[in-house]
């Protein structure tokens, strides 16, 4: 389970986020909506440990939540806001480096099955900058996939993808559910809050304005 208490965070006079508890049970897909600047990366960056909040407490299954702990560097994917990558380094080079890095059983095999469910076979060999905006997004989805995981953590996922692609994320969190991976994902698209997740947060200005199963959410707040 990830718990927040009393979480905010405070950017010089800005209130990105106030005071907030949240918790989103183990195997739950949590969905954050809200305009640009509502404070979603905000929240999740500190929900992945990669950002102290001003106030409160942050944990995932009882330990503080600490990008640098190994214990918790183990369980939780990532993938954030900015995109971050090799230069030098050829899509499946990237992928085998995460593969390797946790120790996999059989990295070659499982960094080829990445590559197909990502559609990215024939960019194995392409470096980031030979990517477009899609694939790359495709890229560092599957990094995050490749690895163990306890909690996912995806910020507006659906960025730079076409329709089919969206399609594909949305059954990948589907099956991120059945297997029992806790989900926690920011996005402007609604369709995909309301098929993916069991849960919608909405935020403005850096506070939750509603909270609750999609449908009922959807309904009543206007984006």
């Amino acid at each position: 389970m990830l718990r927040m208490r009393g979480v905010s965070r405070i950017y010089g006079e800005r209130e990105a986020l106030r005071p907030l508890d949240l918790e989103v049970p183990d195997g739950a897909c949590l969905a954050l909506l809200g305009h640009n600047g509502s404070g979603k990366s905000t929240l999740l960056r500190i929900a992945a440990g990669r950002e102290r909040p001003t106030t409160g407490t942050v944990e995932f299954d009882g330990l503080p939540m600490n990008e640098d702990d190994p214990r918790l560097r183990r369980r939780v994917a990532v993938v954030g806001d900015i995109l971050h990558c090799y230069p030098d380094l050829t899509v499946r080079q990237h992928l085998e480096l995460v593969a390797v890095g946790h120790g996999l059983p059989d990295p070659a095999a499982r960094v080829e099955r990445a590559l197909a469910e990502q559609r990215l076979t024939d960019h194995r060999d392409a470096r980031p900058d030979a990517l477009s905006s899609g694939q790359l997004q495709a890229m560092l989805l599957a990094a995050a996939l490749i690895r163990p995981r306890d909690l996912l953590i995806l910020d507006e996922p659906e960025q730079r993808l076409d329709p089919a692609a969206r399609r594909r994320l949305r059954d990948l969190l589907h099956a991120e559910r059945e297997r029992g991976t806790t989900v926690l994902f920011a996005t402007h698209h609604q369709g995909l809050a309301r098929e993916a997740a069991d849960r919608v947060l909405v935020l403005e200005d850096g506070a939750v304005i509603a909270e609750g199963g999609p449908e009922s959410v959807l309904a009543g707040v206007e984006l």
